[in-house]
């Protein structure tokens, strides 16, 4: 025990990002796997107006806990030619909403959550391992590594509160400009805005971030999301490239005017949180930021949609 609590801060801080980006990343196969065909099935079949579209794409983003994976196989779906580049906007919206409603997980005090889901869901993926009961053990078991990883991060974060360097770089970031530069790039580094997310929380968690900086790296993860979904519209069709440019856009958009509006709605983020803990108040940001970005964005869906029908035609 006196051997662990030797290892410096890094080595805690890293394997806890190790163990979070495998457990998010498997996460989504294992689920795929679980009701994978359901779920393009059910993308499918309700997409046929804008606003079920944007429900089908934040509930099937909430089972994945992905919304690159969402996104990811609507742009295949698109490239299929099973759904249309109208269809997969409403997905896009809706994906980005369900991502901000999942991130809800991260502010959980998990206590004794990850030992137990870990000695469970191991149990049973063992001894049920071709079985259905053995994927939803890999899944239990996945979700314990995940909230392994937010625990060990926490327990890295914990000596940087008496370090005076690392308070001062880190107070750079309460520049709303710096903050989202440095979640864009962390975002495309770790590739989950998820992962970016969870690390930000337990920053501001320890007080070593402010809730500020942490809305502003929230709107640079915004951003930095869309790289694995753009890739996936290499050696697609048209429509597919469309959809991976409507990520974008609407990402670019919306964060343009979450950095002109900063401060009014990081106001309106402490008004509504009403005295909720700073790593509550990310969260609720996440959320609030995505719900104003869809309604605001819905009426220029249309101009947006045209604009890149002729950018991107179909020959």
């Amino acid at each position: 025990m006196h051997l662990l609590e030797d290892l410096p801060w890094y080595v805690w801080i890293g394997g806890g990002i190790a163990l979070f980006l495998i457990a998010v990343r498997h996460i989504s196969d294992t689920i795929n796997h679980i009701v994978g065909e359901k779920s393009k099935r059910w993308i499918n079949r309700f997409t046929k107006n804008l606003f079920t579209a944007i429900l089908t794409g934040a509930l099937t983003t909430i089972l994945l806990n992905s919304s690159s994976t969402v996104i990811i196989i609507s742009i295949l779906l698109v490239t299929a030619g099973q759904l249309t580049f109208r269809q997969s906007i409403g997905i896009v919206l809706g994906a980005n909403l369900g991502t901000s409603i999942s991130n809800q997980l991260l502010t959980i005090n998990t206590g004794l959550v990850p030992p137990i889901a870990l000695i469970v869901g191991l149990i049973l993926w063992l001894f049920y391992k071709t079985q259905k009961q053995g994927r939803w053990g890999k899944l239990l078991f996945l979700l314990g590594l995940l909230f392994s990883g937010l625990t060990l991060m926490e327990i890295g974060v914990r000596p940087l509160q008496d370090s005076q360097e690392v308070k001062q770089a880190l107070h750079h970031l309460n520049n709303p400009i710096q903050g989202a530069g440095l979640g864009a790039l962390f975002t495309l580094m770790l590739q989950s805005s998820t992962a970016m997310m969870g690390i930000t929380v337990k920053l501001v968690k320890q007080h070593l971030l402010s809730v500020t900086a942490g809305i502003a790296i929230m709107l640079g993860a915004e951003l930095g999301t869309v790289g694995n979904t753009l890739l996936a519209t290499i050696n697609g069709t048209r429509q597919a490239l469309r959809t991976g440019l409507f990520h974008f856009t609407f990402n670019l958009i919306t964060i343009i005017f979450g950095l002109i509006l900063f401060y009014p709605f990081t106001n309106l983020v402490t008004w509504i949180s009403n005295q909720a803990s700073p790593q509550q108040q990310i969260v609720n940001a996440h959320i609030l930021f995505n719900v104003l970005g869809i309604l605001f964005f819905l009426p220029l869906v249309p101009v947006v949609e045209k604009f890149l029908n002729r950018a991107v035609p179909d020959k």
